[in-house]
């Protein structure tokens, strides 16, 4: 799949999603990403840099670290590398309408000698993930004979990072501002330090932990604090 099938379907004065442009690798490795795409019907985007684009699929159930489970995945177009980062809300009336949550972001390393491309050709591509949600090895494999073609499944393969009951809507915020969908639908400032950031009209979120995890761990220790009795001066020491 060219560029030309992502760029046809979209209309880049009406959208803030990225046009295709000079191609450029994420940090010097394989770059990888997923986003959370409430559209039509809330999905994954799960997308791979090989050969200068990211291939996509369309996840309906996420990604999972349970390597009991194999989720269908959807190939659909390739997207430009730049749309890796890309997080904020596509308007009505424009192809895929709807909020896109940077989910998980990170590298990725091929196993095997096969080159990316001739993995995918031969439909069985087996790669290990260094994400910040996402770890360990995956493979993505083409159910060959079905339907419109298309069809293939995302597998967790059984290693150090395998969590067997997994929950994908356990994790359900933004790796790049810290916002959950919903904040993100309704363009709420991102939940930390800011800078601007390609490609959306928010901002991006700098701390290394999310801002979920620093929430409660404040509110717990301010209800111990509120729990716990106050001191009075002079009183008698219990025995």
């Amino acid at each position: 799949m060219a560029l030309e099938e992502y760029a046809a379907k979209r209309s880049f004065a009406k959208t803030p999603e990225p046009p295709p442009g000079k191609v450029a690798s994420k940090g010097g490795a394989n770059y990888f990403c997923v986003q959370r795409h409430d559209a039509t019907r809330l999905h994954y985007d799960f997308r791979l840099e090989i050969d200068g684009v990211l291939k996509s699929w369309a996840i309906p159930k996420g990604p999972t670290l349970d390597p009991g489970v194999r989720h269908f995945a959807a190939h659909v177009e390739d997207h430009p590398i730049e749309y890796g980062g890309f997080e904020g809300n596509i308007p009505a009336g424009n192809y895929g309408a709807g909020s896109v949550m940077l989910w998980d972001r990170g590298t990725f390393e091929l196993l095997g000698e096969a080159r990316g491309a001739e993995q995918l050709a031969r439909g069985d591509l087996k790669f290990r993930l260094h994400g910040e949600k996402l770890k360990g090895d995956f493979a993505i494999v083409h159910m060959k004979g079905r339907g419109k073609g298309n069809e293939w499944l995302l597998i967790k393969k059984r290693d150090e990072f395998a969590q067997p009951g997994w929950d994908v809507e356990a994790h359900a915020y933004s790796v790049l501002s810290g916002r959950t969908q919903e904040e993100i639908a309704r363009e709420l400032p991102a939940r930390e330090s800011k800078r601007k950031t390609a490609g959306a009209t928010d901002r991006v979120w700098e701390s290394s932990r999310p801002a979920r995890k620093r929430a409660a761990k404040s509110a717990s220790a301010a209800a111990a604090a509120k729990a716990a009795p106050k001191k009075k001066v002079g009183s008698i020491r219990a025995r």
